[in-house]
């Protein structure tokens, strides 16, 4: 059972992955983030969308290592 889990895990994850660079081939134009009065430089959608993804995936990966310790 654990390997069909890990399974189904990896297809999310090339699924997610598959779907971030179609996006990102697809949305070339740039922009910048806003926050309160800061302003980041100009990034491509794609590249924002797969670093935003990329920190998800690996916070993500964390959390059962901290519901674990309860």
């Amino acid at each position: 059972m654990k390997i069909f889990a890990n399974f189904i895990n990896s297809l999310i994850v090339a699924g997610w992955v598959s779907a971030v660079a179609v996006f990102s081939i697809q949305n070339i134009q740039t922009v910048s983030l806003k926050f309160l009065v800061w302003q980041s430089i100009q990034f491509p959608i794609g590249v924002l969308l797969a670093f935003c993804a990329g920190v998800g995936f690996i916070g993500g990966s964390f959390l059962p290592l901290l519901w674990q310790r309860r």
